[in-house]
Order: structure tokens, then C-alpha cells, then sequence
């Protein structure tokens, strides 16, 4: 009995030695097939054992860690008889807990310390905890949030693309540097403004949210200055495209009477918006895409400033009143600046929800994020060219780096055709553009239980 019950042990250890080289010979092909279990298996304990080894010498060599008293240390020395001297303090450590595609762990802060103590000596924690990235957040007064990435999920987005309609006016277009799935929810944020310069990704973000929202029964209004270039590959699944700033003027203007329109018939209801109403009687959303904002607002010569002024208004009024009314903007541009006109700086405060690519001018950068966070606006000017896709994604709750899924032209044309039975029949937007818009008249469907 005695030598049977001290052979257990042994015989525990030798099993767990086994499975242990077992998953580090076999670690890369698991990590290459299964990058989900290599991370809970090998690649988080690892993390962990970094993050407890490298603690106390991370917090001191970042100028986070607090002395003790001189006094306490000159008595240390005399009663210890030349002993070392006392530690100094450290932040506490709360439990390192996995995610996905890293860990995350709350810290407490000593006195004295603030979030962007820590937000500097991010950079410090990725190197010495050998992960791609780490995020600092205050989590609580006197706790900051510590959110590690283990590899790039911007790299190869793993999210699958959105092949179902989803919840209305709600798409999933990429995935955030977090491993998180990006979504644009019009429902919660619902104006957006986009900016990138050529081949940045402006233009794969746009295909992704249309082609997202050309699946649910929602009405696409284009307005694309360039003579259509960008937008007429959804020509069958929108309800009317303006491609000169002519027709774009006569279009806003037939958006700006829909939209009052509504608010007379919430009015009558006593109700402060569509989603008030009875399901019956809800208008179908209008979702506004801009592509290309300075062709609207750009003056060439004394007879065009009154069109772009008409043009500027029309825009500021959809976005005042538009969320209340199921009518939402999504405004881009290659290079967005005050140099447009005022009327750019009144439109850009209501457009709550931004997305920034790479730029080429800082000011365009500025106008987007810069009312925002100024820790997005230098994140957004550290996107390189060989980074095309990336965006920092911004609202007033933070900041997020992101990268949209690639939809290419086939795929949007494709999308396009495959949707046009879903295309609503608007007809005072597709006379203002002198178009014919097939397609029967749809309602809103039924919105989720939970809203």
C-alpha cells in the first residue's frame, strides 16, 4: 500500500511532462489550424508567467513604482545590520483573465497616479509581455483596465462576413484590433463620418456597410459627385443617385420635405419618433450615402456658391433632425477641412460617429478626430500606406483601431443584383433626380424584442 501511494505522484508528473512536450512539439501546427486553443493551452500560461516574472521590475523601470520613506529606509539599515533596503510599492495586479486573442487585468493605482501614466508605458508592457499590442482604459476612479493583444487581429480578420439581414440598420463590416466584430449601428450612432485619401480603405468600408445594409428593407439614397463612379455599382438596389451637384441640391432638398413630413405625421401620433409609431404606419429607413464631401462644397466660380451653400444646409438639417426621423447620413471624403466652408464645421459636429484611414494632410485627421480624443487623432496620423483598411474608429465613448472586410466591385455588384427586389419604391426622392424607381413601397420591419 505504502509503495503503491508513493508512486502516485510520480506517476501524475510523468503524465503531465508527457502532455506538456506533447503540446509544445505540436504547439506551431495547433497554433497554425487552431489559433484559439494554442492561445488557452500554451500561449496564455506562457503570458501569465511573463506578466507575474516581469511586474515588479516593468512597474519600476516605467517610473510607476513608489519609494519608501528615507527615514524608513535609514532605520531599515540600522536594525538590519546593513540589509537590503525595503521594496519599493508597486500598483497592485489584479488576475490575469483570458480573451479570445490575449488577456486582460485591472490594476489599482497608487497615490498620486493617473490613466495616462499608464497609457505611456504601454508600449513597455507589449515588449516585455511579448504581445502585439496593449491598451490601458480607466476602468473606475483610482483603476485603469489593461487589455493585451497576443497577435494582429487586423492582419487577417477572422470575423466572417454578414450573409443574413440581421438587425435593422445594424452591419457588421470588419473586426477591431481587439478581435472583437466592428459594427455600424445606425440604431445607436446614427450619422457617420468617413475620411481617407486613395486606396486608404475609405471606399472597401463603404462597400461593406452597403452591401450589409443592401440585404435589410431599408431604403439607399446615393450622392456621388463624381459623375457616379463610386456609388452607381449599386444602381438596382438604390431608391435615387445624384451625380452632379445639381441633381445632389434637388435631392437633399426632396429629403429635407420627407423628413418633415414624418415629423408631422410623429406630431399627430404624439409620438417623438418613427419607432413610436405602429408598425403598420413606420416609413422605411433612408439611409444617405455621401461619397466625396468637398465636390459638394467646393465653390469654382460666384454662380456655384449658392448651390453649395443650398447644399451645406440641406446636409446640416438631415443630420439635426434626421435619427428621430429614419433618416441617416454617412458622409465621406478623400479631404474634409474647414477650408470648405463653415458649413463643414456645423455638419461635422452632428455627425456624431467617425472613422479615420490613412490621410494625406494632418488637417483632414483634425477635423475628424480632433473634437473627439486626442489619443485617436495620433493613432489615426500613425496608419501607414503599407496599412490600407485600417481605421481608427472614434465617438464620444473612445477610440478603436479597426480594419473593414474587403468586398471588392464584383462582390458589390453582385450584392447589388442579387438585392434589388428589396429596393423601397420612394418616388418623390427619384423625381428629384428625374428618375424612374421601381420597386413596391416596403415598411420597417418589426424592430428586436429587446428594443
Amino acid at each position: 500500500m505504502h509503495s503503491a501511494g508513493s508512486g502516485w505522484p510520480s506517476g501524475v508528473l510523468v503524465v503531465a511532462a508527457a502532455l506538456a512536450s506533447g503540446l509544445l512539439i505540436a504547439g506551431p501546427a495547433l497554433r497554425r489550424h487552431y489559433p484559439v486553443v494554442w492561445w488557452v493551452c500554451i500561449g496564455f500560461p506562457a503570458a501569465c508567467i511573463r506578466v507575474v516574472r516581469t511586474w515588479r521590475p516593468l512597474m519600476a523601470g516605467c517610473g510607476l513604482a513608489i519609494s519608501r520613506r528615507a527615514a524608513l529606509t535609514v532605520v531599515s539599515g540600522l536594525v538590519g545590520n546593513g540589509a537590503p533596503p525595503p521594496q519599493p510599492r508597486v500598483p497592485r495586479r489584479g488576475l490575469v483573465i483570458p480573451t479570445r486573442d490575449g488577456f486582460r487585468l485591472l490594476i489599482r493605482m497608487l497615490p498620486g497616479q493617473v490613466p495616462e501614466d499608464f497609457v505611456k508605458a504601454a508600449p513597455a508592457m507589449a515588449h516585455d509581455w511579448e504581445v502585439h499590442a496593449v491598451r490601458v482604459s480607466t476602468w473606475r476612479p483610482g483603476v485603469v483596465r489593461v487589455v493585451a493583444s497576443a497577435t494582429d487581429p487586423l492582419r487577417e480578420p477572422r470575423i466572417p462576413r454578414q450573409r443574413t439581414p440581421g438587425r435593422l440598420l445594424r452591419v457588421t463590416v470588419g473586426v477591431l484590433e481587439t478581435g472583437a466584430q466592428w459594427v455600424m449601428d445606425l440604431r445607436q450612432v446614427p450619422h457617420w463620418l468617413i475620411v481617407g485619401a486613395t486606396r486608404s480603405g475609405k471606399s472597401t468600408l463603404i462597400n461593406a456597410l452597403v452591401a450589409g445594409l443592401s440585404r435589410q428593407r431599408v431604403a439607399l439614397v446615393g450622392i456621388d459627385c463624381k459623375g457616379g463612379m463610386e456609388l452607381s455599382l449599386y444602381g438596382p438596389r438604390l431608391s435615387a443617385l445624384a451625380t452632379n451637384r445639381g441633381q445632389a441640391v434637388k435631392l437633399l432638398r426632396a429629403l429635407v420635405d420627407l423628413t418633415l413630413d414624418r415629423m408631422t405625421i410623429c406630431r399627430e401620433a404624439r409620438v417623438r419618433n418613427v419607432w413610436g409609431l405602429p408598425e403598420k404606419q413606420r416609413p422605411v429607413p433612408v439611409v444617405v450615402i455621401v461619397d466625396e464631401l468637398a465636390e459638394l462644397f467646393l465653390v469654382a466660380s460666384r454662380g456655384e456658391k449658392g448651390e453649395a451653400q443650398a447644399a451645406a444646409t440641406a446636409l446640416i438639417r438631415l443630420a439635426q433632425l434626421g435619427a428621430a426621423l429614419g433618416v441617416f447620413l454617412v458622409v465621406a471624403g478623400q479631404r474634409v477641412g474647414s477650408d470648405l466652408g463653415p458649413g463643414v464645421t456645423a455638419l461635422r459636429a452632428q455627425l456624431g460617429g467617425r472613422i479615420c484611414h490613412r490621410v494625406a494632410d494632418p488637417g483632414t485627421a483634425e477635423m475628424a478626430l480632433g473634437d473627439l480624443n486626442p489619443d485617436a487623432l495620433h493613432a489615426a496620423q500613425s496608419i501607414t500606406p503599407e496599412q490600407a483598411g485600417t481605421a481608427i474608429l472614434a465617438s464620444a465613448d473612445g477610440w478603436d483601431r479597426a480594419r473593414s472586410h474587403l468586398v471588392s466591385e464584383m462582390e458589390a455588384e453582385a450584392i447589388a443584383a442579387e438585392c434589388a427586389h428589396l429596393t423601397p419604391c420612394v418616388p418623390e426622392l427619384a423625381e428629384a433626380v428625374g428618375a424612374t424607381s421601381a420597386g413596391p413601397f416596403t415598411h420597417i420591419e418589426r424592430l428586436d424584442s429587446d428594443e
